[in-house]
This record gives structure tokens, C-alpha cells and sequence, in this order.
């Protein structure tokens, strides 16, 4: 029996500016004026019952030089193919991390990945249905067909609706953010969206603009560093351009957290 194991999807880094579109560039290049330098990483969890992903990725719809062919071929570069993902937890529902649940590849809308259930928030989803109407159409088709064919089951803060994984309702970035927990020994690791998106903000206490409430966003933050280290947990972060996995192994309270990558 093989222990289980997480992997990064690398889907590229981006330019990401005040219209959202995420236009690709390299790993090591600087973003465009005033934009956000981004970089894209669904987490692969696969143990051996399920595979499990954190996180769907960009797809096609936000960026004119995007697709699923990355992350379908990035599965299979781990031998997994799009009909063996169980179940997909979203951490929130902006489109560069729930995008990849279905494409058009082939002219019309499919579900990229056909057998999994779809982890969802349904305050979130809710809130993100009321709205998808001043999408542009192209969204609002995306999120209807999502909504209608789909396997959407909602999530419960501390649940374990899926062996050793739980969620936990954190908010900041959006209303109703959520935390992605595994855990079953072997294998300890969270995943917390924006609101630990990038390995910088580990050590530097800031509030970010784009945030729905910065403040929460903080002090969520806060929390989950300090049982990240406490417990021994590999922390996810979905926007690291290098090494978006690392754990948080002592604490100092001149320099911060020491951070070991994975």
C-alpha cells in the first residue's frame, strides 16, 4: 500500500493587471506596470483510493494564452488521467482557481473532469450565482453549465466529507474563503488560497487591497502559520512562482517563521 503523496500542477506565471487578464510570462521575467505577478498551482493529492485535487486552475476562459491541455497534460506527466479526479475542494470561486472545472476544447462545454464531485462553499456558491450576471457571457455560460452539470456538493467547516480532508470557513480574500486540510498522519498539509497565496507572506504583515476584508484575511493568516508550525503541516500556496510547498519549522519574534521548502 503506497503512502500518499501531493504534487504541484504548474500551470505558468502571469501578469495579472487592473482588467484581470492573465497574460503569461516567464517564471523569472518581472510583471507589467502596476500588474500583479501571479503564478498558478492546482495541488494533486493522490493516495490510493482517490485522487484529490485543491484547486482547479486557470482553464481557458480568463487568459488569451491559457488552456486545460496544461493541466490535463500535467496530470498525466503523474499518470492520472482527467476520469480518475474523485473530488475537487475550491478554496474560493474566482475564476483563476475553479476556471479548470470545464473548457470548450472541442467547441462546446464539457466538464474537464466527468467523474469527480466538486467541493464547493454554498454561502459562496450562492453569492457568486446572485452576481454571475454582470459576468461577461462568456462567465456567466461558463458558471451556468458548472451549476447544471456538475457534481456540486457543498462543504461543512470540520466535516471530513472526504477521508482526511476538512475545510474551514476563514473568509478575508472573499466572503466565504475557505482552508483545505489534509491530514491522515503520513501526510499533513492545508491549503489556504489568496489568504497564504505566496510564500512572502509568510513574514510580512500586510494588508492586501484585493482582499474582501484585509483584516480577517490577516488574522486568518496568523492562525493558520502558527498551526502550520505547531503541527507539523506542509503549507499549499497556490500563486508561488518557486517552491510552493514548504513547511514553517520554529518561530523567532525578530526574523519570523524559518521556512523549509518541500
Amino acid at each position: 500500500m503506497s503512502q500518499p503523496k501531493v504534487v504541484p500542477l504548474y500551470e505558468g506565471t502571469f501578469s495579472v493587471a487592473i482588467d484581470k487578464k492573465f497574460n503569461r510570462i516567464g517564471r523569472d521575467d518581472s510583471p507589467g506596470k502596476g500588474a500583479l505577478k501571479l503564478s498558478i498551482n492546482p495541488f494533486l493529492i493522490t493516495t490510493n483510493e482517490r485522487n484529490i485535487l485543491f484547486d482547479a486552475g486557470l482553464g481557458g476562459l480568463i487568459g488569451e494564452d491559457t488552456s486545460i491541455e496544461t493541466l490535463i497534460n500535467n496530470l498525466d506527466e503523474h499518470g492520472v488521467s482527467d476520469y480518475e479526479i474523485s473530488d475537487i475542494f475550491i478554496s474560493h470561486l474566482h475564476f483563476d482557481h475553479f476556471g479548470g472545472l470545464a473548457h470548450q476544447e472541442n467547441g462546446y462545454w464539457e466538464l474537464t473532469f466527468p467523474d469527480a464531485t466538486v467541493w464547493v462553499s454554498e454561502e459562496g456558491w450562492k453569492k457568486r450565482y446572485s452576481l454571475i450576471g454582470d459576468e461577461p457571457e462568456a462567465h456567466q455560460d461558463f458558471f451556468h453549465f458548472l451549476d447544471s452539470m456538475a457534481n456540486i456538493k457543498f462543504i461543512s467547516d470540520d466535516v471530513e466529507e472526504v477521508e482526511h480532508v476538512k475545510t474551514k470557513t476563514i473568509g478575508g480574500h472573499t466572503e466565504f474563503h475557505q482552508a483545505l486540510f489534509y491530514d491522515n498522519d503520513s501526510l499533513r498539509c492545508l491549503m489556504a488560497g489568496d489568504v497564504i497565496g505566496r510564500r512572502i507572506f509568510i513574514n510580512r504583515n500586510f494588508a492586501a487591497k484585493y482582499d474582501f476584508k484585509p483584516k480577517q484575511s490577516i488574522e486568518a493568516r496568523e492562525t493558520l502559520k502558527r498551526f502550520a508550525c505547531k503541527n507539523d503541516f506542509t503549507i499549499l500556496a497556490y500563486h508561488e512562482t518557486h517552491h510552493p510547498m514548504f513547511k514553517l519549522t520554529n518561530y523567532n519574534p525578530k526574523s519570523g517563521y524559518s521556512i523549509e521548502v518541500v
